[in-house]
């Protein structure tokens, strides 16, 4: 998948910014991902000539990291946490009510680009599992009642925000 125009201005500009940081590459990263959302697969080569590094040195970077994502995510992220303590205390008749509620798997975004569903391996919330976190917040002890209240907040906000 390509990058439009706008994007690849917006991606040698931040190149151009962070040239001269010791230890460029992951700031700059992150930068490129707050900026567009995700590290396209398309802004490796400027990345890496901008940076003077290889292609393998920035992809290799970009894949080991979990957190930065090649394609676009929804406008929300919701993650599950599957840790131990929050399994033993429902999140996986949550993760299934998730998956069925929202109709997405894992890694997987709504149709209409709101949500995109990420398992997560703890929160460190764990005397309150099953958690839950949306975008930046955590949620404690979330049962499927809470989940869809969740959920129903969070696409409500984002029809008043349209």
């Amino acid at each position: 998948m390509g990058i439009s125009q706008n994007e690849q201005q917006s991606i040698s500009a931040l190149v151009g910014q962070y040239t001269q940081l010791p230890g460029a590459l992951l700031p700059l990263l992150h930068a490129i991902q707050s900026d567009l959302g995700y590290v396209p697969d398309s802004a490796v080569p400027i990345i890496a000539k901008g940076l003077n590094l290889s292609r393998a040195e920035v992809h290799g970077v970009i894949s080991f990291y979990h957190d930065f994502k090649t394609t676009p995510v929804g406008r929300h992220t919701v993650q599950v946490c599957r840790a131990e303590a929050c399994q033993s205390m429902g999140s996986r008749q949550l993760e299934a009510h998730a998956k069925q509620a929202l109709g997405i798997d894992y890694g997987e975004t709504t149709a209409d680009g709101a949500v995109t569903l990420e398992p997560v391996y703890c929160l460190g919330n764990c005397a309150c599992s099953p958690s839950v976190r949306i975008d930046d917040a955590i949620y404690a002890r979330v049962d499927t009642d809470l989940f869809d209240d969740l959920m129903s907040g969070l696409l409500t906000e984002e029809g008043a925000s349209k």
